[in-house]
């Protein structure tokens, strides 16, 4: 008869344990990297392959990420998703990421910056990101295509990529919960989304220009501000947008914005700009990817 509180302490202990690693599988972490945001970079000669400090900052980049990954695992992450969503999406030095991390390359991608988000993540971490095309500051401002875009509309709001990619997250009720890359960006994703942490690796003077930490520097940064956002994740809420979702894309050039208005569930607003609803952001997102990526010679 006396051994059945120990057996009943025993039992809540056993449960206790049960229910922890159950919440311990639910923390699955999803980093999308961008490249213009990374610590150092100002210019084309950091961002692509024609650039002479690309394959530098590639590494940059890529221990970036890893000070993120780093980070998440040891304040609870027991599962991460890397988008690597710069460029051509084959920045990252694949060779030189943990191997207990799955990496998403390459393009097209139907959820674009955000492929392979789904519900069961707990957060989401933005790293090296930049301001949107509408905003006057930051290093590299630009939102999709730098070349191509004017400006992109959710519901009546000018968006950057990480608007965007807040309600792609948001659809499935996730939040996000860190943003890097220069103050500019910082700013401008937390006036959007709340009190997300932000590493701030550098401090833009201009659209080429900026004053930067050093790399280590960067990395530690980044590792302080991963452990902070995991430890209060619980703080953050979903960016969602009230469906259906007005999409406006605004072009730089007449063309694309004609060509489009042929569509019928494409509306030609002005001579540059087009106008899409659909149902939700994934609707959204693969129209977006649609129209900056589709042309008649792809192949195979």
């Amino acid at each position: 008869m006396k051994s059945r509180p120990i057996c009943s302490l025993l039992l809540l202990v056993s449960l206790a344990l049960v229910v922890n690693a159950q919440e311990r599988k639910k923390m699955k972490i999803y980093i999308s990297a961008d490249m213009e945001g990374v610590v150092g970079v100002v210019t084309n000669e950091q961002l692509g392959p024609q650039g002479f400090e690309y394959q530098r900052f590639r590494e940059f980049m890529t221990q970036e990420v890893n000070a993120a990954i780093e980070a998440a695992f040891e304040a609870g992450a027991t599962e991460i998703v890397v988008s690597d969503s710069h460029g051509n999406g084959q920045n990252l030095l694949i060779e030189k990421l943990p191997k207990n991390i799955l990496l998403v390359r390459a393009w097209p991608r139907p959820l674009m910056m955000m492929q392979g988000i789904d519900e069961t993540f707990a957060g989401v971490i933005f790293m090296g990101y930049h301001t949107g095309t509408t905003n006057q500051q930051g290093v590299r401002a630009h939102t999709i295509s730098s070349a191509r875009l004017a400006d992109v509309r959710l519901k009546g709001v000018s968006v950057s990529e990480a608007g965007i990619n807040a309600a792609i997250a948001g659809h499935f009720n996730v939040p996000v919960i860190m943003v890097s890359g220069d103050d500019a960006v910082v700013k401008e994703t937390s006036a959007l989304l709340g009190d997300v942490e932000g590493a701030v690796v550098k401090w833009a003077s201009g659209f080429h220009s900026a004053k930067t930490l050093m790399p280590e520097a960067a990395y530690q940064l980044i590792r302080e501000k991963v452990k902070k956002a995991i430890g209060r994740i619980k703080d953050f809420k979903p960016y969602k947008l009230a469906t259906p979702i007005q999409l406006d894309v605004r072009f730089k050039n007449y063309r694309p914005s004609e060509v489009l208005g042929y569509l019928s569930i494409v509306e030609r607003t002005d001579a540059h700009s087009i106008r899409f609803t659909g149902t939700d952001m994934i609707e959204v997102s693969k129209f977006l990817e649609f129209i900056v990526t589709y042309e008649p010679s792809l192949e195979p």
